[in-house]
């Protein structure tokens, strides 16, 4: 993985929305010893605040007109063509809203994470906390995993479990998930950045976590 200068792994981040997750990781990358920082934010929405917070905190951001490009492949050649200007050697989606060619999910392989909100492998795909009350289940929640082609099914590197409330609404859910997502999305980062996962069987194995702990890793790392 390319590192930066200072020796921190150089990572890319691509986004849709308003950053909340970017901004969680722009956070990390500015305490002492955290491994790795954002060098570049890619987006797909002119106006989207994510955008607007990688400017202010002094990285580089990249707007990408879908309507620029014939197709999604010709999408996804720019979008690695940002990443590779800027050395990136890995890739965080943080609420980035497109489907991306297996091409290029195959040059990321290893080297990509996604957040998905909700306990994967329950709930892919979108409108996840609606899903979760009308499931009626008790506790919701947030997983970062490494990208795979199929959407929300990559190997999970965390996962952080909130309760469910009988007074919750999808919005109020969502509150809480995204909290854990900004604690548990730095944590998946800073792991892969140091080299402590590997997947065997589909499987991820964290290096220096014991048993015990490895089956409630999330969020306490």
């Amino acid at each position: 993985m390319t590192r930066a200068d200072d020796d921190r792994l150089r990572v890319g981040v691509l986004v849709s929305g308003r950053g909340s997750n970017l901004q969680a990781l722009l956070d990390a990358a500015a305490r002492p010893g955290y491994p790795a920082r954002v060098v570049v934010v890619v987006g797909d929405k002119e106006q989207a605040p994510a955008l607007a917070r990688a400017r202010a905190g002094g990285v580089a951001a990249v707007w990408l007109n879908p309507k620029d490009f014939g197709d999604r492949v010709a999408y996804d050649v720019a979008l690695g063509r940002a990443l590779d200007e800027h050395r990136v050697g890995l890739v965080c989606l943080a609420g980035f809203m497109r489907l991306l060619a297996p091409s290029f999910v195959g040059k990321w392989q290893g080297r990509m994470l996604n957040i998905h909100p909700a306990l994967l492998p329950s709930f892919k795909g979108l409108d996840t906390h609606a899903r979760a009350l009308a499931a009626g289940v008790k506790i919701h929640g947030a997983t970062v995993h490494l990208v795979v082609p199929e959407v929300d099914s990559g190997p999970i590197v965390a996962q952080a479990a909130v309760p469910v409330c009988d007074s919750d609404t999808p919005e109020t859910l969502a509150a809480r998930v995204l909290e854990a997502e900004h604690r548990i999305y730095p944590a998946a980062l800073k792991l892969l950045a140091e080299g402590r996962i590997t997947v065997i069987d589909g499987r991820c194995r964290i290096e220096g976590l014991p048993d015990r702990d490895a089956a409630l890793f999330a969020p306490s790392v």
